[in-house]
């Protein structure tokens, strides 16, 4: 085989590109422009579906559609070898077995499907087939862990073989599911990935970025025998299959990309603890100016969403005339609601109102910085209305930065910073804040 195999990563947020640098993001899927992604000289590029922010029903809906999609793209553009990958969260939330058994339907025949969520920058490590977050400088099996305890994609289990058998409902049982342990990976894994079929289900280690360019240089070697694999994984892994190097802008220098000495504008959407740490440690920095949308508000009133958005765009005006940086936040108190269904919806509706905010601020800002993973999907595909972006690269360890296109009608060549809601220390809004304010 003469080129590397395309990367195509379905993204269900925009941050899976947080470990990569100089490719494409691509907002939209109709043929054409997934044809933009695959003819790219990158080896990798990014299909963002959002799904995390949709119902399993509408999740599955729109990867059946990507996937039709990317059929015709694929035999347009005379691609012969593909790995496909699931990206989704480190934490394990997110729609799964049903976008990775869309996509084998679609896509397919795969040999084997890979659970690889280890993410290095985030501090999630997977040994045993135990996956473990960092809290605190302690591991911890991610069960036992907030996100664990997520109201749409709860779960019981930090060991892999037992949560793909909860996930599945019993369809793929917990002895049933591969394990490649650290000792295999290390050791080299080609001859039992050449024994992979029927799109087994595997459980990948890895305790450090060694580790998974190991595990990438066997499955790439393998995939040139024409094994055919699929990954649902979280960003680390991304790096060591597309072997980008470094990127070609320092973190310290993403000031460089502004088209302009003026303030930014930060919008702060998740609601994780990590992210109240970090926006109180933004809040408490000279130059920045906290503006509070009362979510309870929209939730209790809905009729009252244009005068919100009225009030808020007019506080932004009024701190960004002061040669200040707005920081527009959702109100921090969790809300309950009666089904799943409810709490999607009312997410959306906060989204929206947000997206418009972004669509109403002053043209001539400096940086824009878009604070939790559907809140940042939104951002582009909504507030800025990108059909795809050009990733610089990471302005802080799993953080990346996009530049809008020198003709954007409204915000040209403006970087905007996808920042994940569980990423980084308490100071990371504070440091990314800083770079693009130097």
């Amino acid at each position: 085989m003469a080129n590397k195999p395309k990367i195509i990563v379905l993204d269900d947020d925009p941050t899976g590109s947080q470990t990569v640098h100089s490719c494409l993001l691509l907002m939209r899927w109709d043929v054409e422009t997934l044809r933009l992604g695959l003819a790219d000289k990158s080896p990798i590029f990014f299909i963002l579906t959002n799904t995390r922010a949709l119902t399993k029903e509408k999740a599955s809906q729109v990867t059946e559609e990507v996937c039709q999609n990317l059929k015709k793209a694929i035999a347009a553009e005379g691609i012969e070898e593909f790995l496909v990958v699931s990206r989704s969260d480190s934490t394990l939330r997110g729609h799964y077995p049903i976008e990775t058994d869309v996509i084998a339907a679609e896509l397919g025949e795969f040999d084997a499907h890979f659970l690889v969520p280890a993410f290095f920058e985030g501090g999630r490590i997977t040994r045993d087939s135990i996956h473990y977050l960092m809290v605190e400088g302690v591991e911890t099996p991610v069960h036992q862990t907030e996100f664990a305890r997520d109201s749409v994609f709860g779960y019981h289990h930090s060991y892999l073989p037992d949560y793909v058998e909860e996930k599945t409902r019993g369809k793929i049982k917990a002895a049933a599911v591969e394990r490649f342990l650290l000792a295999d990976i290390r050791a080299g894994t080609r001859e039992r990935l050449m024994n992979l079929k029927e799109n087994q289900c595997v459980a990948v280690d890895a305790e450090c970025q060694a580790d998974l360019d190991r595990f990438a240089e066997d499955v790439l070697a393998t995939a040139e025998s024409g094994k055919r694999f699929l990954f649902r994984s979280a960003a680390s892994i991304l790096t060591s299959l597309a072997k980008l190097g470094t990127q070609p802008i320092a973190p310290e220098d993403m000031a460089k990309e502004k088209p302009n000495q003026n303030p930014g504008v930060a919008i702060v959407g998740s609601h994780v603890r990590k992210t109240t740490q970090q926006l109180e440690k933004l809040l408490a920095t000279s130059g920045v100016v906290g503006i509070e949308v009362d979510v309870q508000l929209l939730r209790d009133n809905p009729a009252e969403r244009d005068t919100l958005l009225e009030k808020t765009l007019q506080q932004v005006e009024k701190v960004y005339l002061q040669q200040q940086t707005p920081v527009v936040y959702t109100s921090r108190s969790e809300l309950t609601f009666t089904d799943v269904r409810q709490r999607l919806e009312f997410g959306a509706n906060v989204s929206s109102l947000l997206m418009d905010v972004v669509k109403g601020l002053p043209r001539d800002i400096g940086f824009l910085i878009s604070k939790g993973g559907i809140t940042s999907n939104d951002v582009l595909s909504t507030g800025l209305n990108l059909s795809s972006a050009k990733l610089i690269g990471q302005i802080l360890p799993g953080c990346s930065i996009i530049r809008t296109s020198s003709t954007h009608p409204q915000f040209p060549n403006l970087p905007v910073v996808l920042f994940p809601g569980n990423v980084g220390d308490d100071r990371g809004l504070v440091t990314v804040y800083q770079r693009l304010s130097s």
